[in-house]
């Protein structure tokens, strides 16, 4: 063998010749490099060519355990889940209560007025029994009734348009809880869905995307108008709290305190808008405007996650009770209400399809298998959203032929948390284009 020395020398950085040792009489083997990996010898590593033993030190690494909570966390208090999803929520449901208030406004008096046959003195022992909120006992006679009901008109309105939602969604919870629990005994089960929706919208940021709230900040624009507003509602709440009503739930007696009324959510979260205000005027850039920021986020996320498990539940358990029916368990189910007159707006439509007795049995085993199977369907992306757009197009139908136009747009509404961002996206982008091809249509 050749032995390397001063005598023979080489070029710089060349590999030393077959055969030859070391100084320190190793014969370097294939593919290992002299100072890399040859015991003995300063700065000795790992082999250049990886073994099956040793993994390449190059070769990327899954995120371990710490790190996915560290995301999970991060997305959690830092990211807004759910935006657009939240906005469609918000459109859904202030349609639904607008509709609602606009189709009954020739028999509101009747309804929830000083002529209803369910009397204010009988809402009154209701009242004092559950402890429901709502503020038309506060006073008698038709005009506070009338400024209740047209407040709950404007209130609906502008959680449709999203204009100042953090007091608007407010509003809406106060006249829809006002409004529902004078008469526990209208709706049709859609009012329930509203009365669970109003209480969790005031704790979403629905007006990220699709509102004029949004419209404002992205021009700049703040005004005086907000706070105005919150000024308004600071001293209208003052009132309510220390004027002695009764039967309002804000009022801090015996009866109230083992649930604390409505108090503390109103006084809190008209303080938060407020230090919002002055945070965002003050130090907008600020530590303290991040953490009130990062907890408005979280409560969001939470609020969200909340209705989907509400309308989870909703499903759910209308199935397994279904099963237990035995109209539903031999299919006849929907036969009953195709003949009633109650549920039978189209006469004709109702007579047509109640004389399909194949597809009335198909319905009705279907209604039951969707709703039954709803919950399993989110565990595959696909699968829920084709019964998605099954049961949306399932509630339409009872719209039409069964008359129940506020309870199908409610749970229509409440589907919406389940609707994928880029189909939501792309219904977006088909409306704009329709609405700028309507606005620039030249006149014939």
């Amino acid at each position: 063998m050749n032995e390397v020395s001063e005598r023979e020398p080489r070029p710089e950085g060349a590999p030393p010749p077959a055969g030859a040792v070391l100084t320190d009489g190793v014969v370097p083997g294939p593919g290992v490099v002299p100072g890399d990996g040859v015991p003995g010898q300063a700065g000795a590593g790992q082999p250049s060519v990886p073994g099956p033993d040793r993994p390449d030190a190059s070769a990327p690494r899954g995120p371990g355990p710490a790190e996915l909570l560290g995301r999970a966390v991060e997305a959690f208090t830092g990211r807004v889940l759910g935006r657009h999803q939240a906005a469609v929520v918000r459109i859904g449901f202030g349609l639904v209560w607008l509709a609602y208030l606009l189709r009954e406004w020739p028999n509101r008096r009747v309804l929830y007025g000083d002529r209803s046959p369910w009397s204010m003195e009988l809402a009154d022992r209701l009242l004092g029994d559950d402890g429901a909120f709502t503020v038309l006992p506060w006073f008698d006679g038709r005009p506070w009734f009338e400024l209740v009901y047209h407040l709950g008109v404007l209130a609906a309105l502008a959680v449709l348009l999203g204009w100042r939602t953090r007091a608007s969604t407010v509003l809406f919870l106060v006249t829809v809880l006002s409004l529902q629990n004078r008469d526990v005994f209208l709706g049709d089960g859609g009012d329930n869905v509203v009365h669970l929706m109003a209480v969790y919208l005031v704790f979403t940021r629905c007006a990220e995307v699709w509102s004029l709230d949004a419209r404002r900040a992205r021009t700049g624009r703040s005004g005086r108008t907000g706070v105005v507003l919150w000024a308004v509602l600071g001293a209208v709440l003052a009132a309510c709290q220390f004027g002695g009503f009764s039967g309002t739930g804000l009022t801090w007696t015996a009866r109230t305190f083992p649930y604390l009324g409505w108090s503390p959510l109103f006084w809190g979260l008209w303080a938060v808008a407020g230090v919002w205000w002055v945070l965002g005027r003050l130090r907008p850039d600020g530590e303290p405007r991040a953490v009130l920021d990062a907890l408005a986020t979280m409560v969001h996320n939470c609020a969200m996650l909340v209705i989907a498990v509400e309308v989870v539940l909703i499903y759910a358990t209308a199935g397994w009770y279904k099963v237990q029916g035995s109209r539903w368990q031999d299919g006849t189910a929907l036969y009953y209400p195709l003949h009633l007159d109650y549920f039978t707006p189209w006469p004709g439509l109702s007579a047509l399809v109640g004389s399909m007795l194949l597809p009335v049995f198909l319905i009705s085993y279907g209604t039951v298998v969707l709703q039954v199977a709803f919950p399993f369907t989110l565990l595959d992306r696909r699968v829920k959203n084709v019964l998605l757009a099954v049961m949306v197009l399932e509630h339409v139908g009872i719209a039409v032929v069964l008359g129940l136009p506020v309870f199908s747009l409610a749970m229509i509404a409440a589907d919406a948390v389940f609707l994928p961002t880029g189909a939501l996206l792309w219904a977006a982008r088909v409306s704009r284009v329709l609405t700028s091809r309507i606005r620039w249509r030249p006149a014939p």
